[in-house]
């Protein structure tokens, strides 16, 4: 095992680098809702809201692309167990053949992770307060969670685990109660944001075979250009623009191009050699980053059930992380 796979799997660098890819998607939340606002893009822009998102992800891609290109990454895609997630690199394993199976597998994860995961997450921010959004959208680290212990021996459902994941959801459960002045539930809103959190959770789950098929920071680079793009044709097929294009804008978005570059590379690394459930739990937090930094930077009203959700998130985290 290489030292650089060892950062990846060590007890104490596992959760610093899961930690850091959540804050990283805590702050996507506000900077969102400032991109949308920079470029003039309105609730109902659903085109443009397509572009703007393809766009991000497109670029993040090839940029991951380009950084692989530079590391000498192995490009190459093999049918799942042809050889071993490191043995692509030895200069002695002959190129495959080239076979239409493992692109499917990619494609149909470029959909999942990229995609339609977008589509539903852009849409849904436009019609929903971010940081009800953001404690929201956690709701797919604990789908993902028990997905992961149905499906990998790595994965052992655990009283603390099942406890964890029950008051997580309770959490999450707790935006819906008290205040209104955050709109409540809507299917534009929440519903969409929902189904976002179910494509995120059966990504999460395919990462592994991703891995299988092709080196996992190359396989996160095909996925976000191949879904990004198909993100943007759509989006400029039904005339979608960027109304409005300003220095602060394309600030704005390299900025989101570079969380999904880091945040992607690193996470879906550390899901490909890690207990799934155990990597994924900590995306809980970025409701915490999501809410305070959407209230601070966008004005937006901190609701009590907001705190509540929050602290329930943040203990499922600590009972799962604990179970053996």
């Amino acid at each position: 095992m290489t030292g650089r796979t060892d950062v990846f799997t060590h007890r104490i660098w596992v959760p610093v680098l899961a930690l850091t890819c959540a804050v990283l998607w805590g702050w996507a939340f506000p900077l969102l809702k400032l991109g949308f606002a920079e470029f003039g893009i309105t609730a109902e822009m659903t085109a443009s809201k397509m572009v703007y998102a393809g766009l991000r992800f497109t670029f993040a891609g090839l940029l991951i692309l380009l950084v692989a290109a530079v590391l000498r990454k192995d490009f190459r895609v093999k049918i799942a167990g042809q050889a071993g997630n490191d043995a692509p690199s030895a200069p002695s394993c002959p190129a495959p053949t080239w076979h239409l199976k493992p692109w499917l597998y990619i494609l149909a994860f470029a959909l999942m992770n990229t995609t339609l995961h977008y589509a539903f997450f852009y849409v849904g921010m436009s019609h929903s307060v971010a940081a009800r959004a953001s404690i929201l959208n956690s709701m797919g680290t604990f789908i993902l969670v028990i997905l992961a212990c149905l499906f990998f021996e790595s994965d052992k459902f655990t009283l603390k685990k099942i406890i964890g994941v029950a008051i997580g959801i309770t959490g999450i459960f707790a935006l819906n109660f008290g205040n209104k002045a955050d709109g409540g539930f809507s299917w534009m809103g929440d519903g969409m944001i929902f189904l976002n959190t179910m494509c995120s959770a059966i990504a999460g789950l395919m990462t592994r075979g991703l891995s299988k098929r092709v080196d996992v920071f190359v396989g996160t680079g095909y996925a976000l250009s191949i879904g990004g793009f198909l993100l943007l044709l759509p989006g400029f097929l039904a005339g979608g623009a960027l109304p409005r294009v300003t220095f602060t804008g394309i600030a704005i978005l390299l900025a989101l191009v570079s969380i999904s570059t880091i945040g992607f590379s690193i996470y879906n690394k550390l899901i490909s050699c890690n207990p799934v459930g155990k990597v994924a739990v900590f995306n809980s937090l970025i409701p915490v980053v999501g809410t305070l930094t959407s209230c601070l930077f966008l004005g937006e009203a901190f609701q009590w059930n907001y705190l509540l959700a929050a602290t329930l998130a943040a203990i499922g985290i600590y009972l799962i992380n604990k179970s053996k």
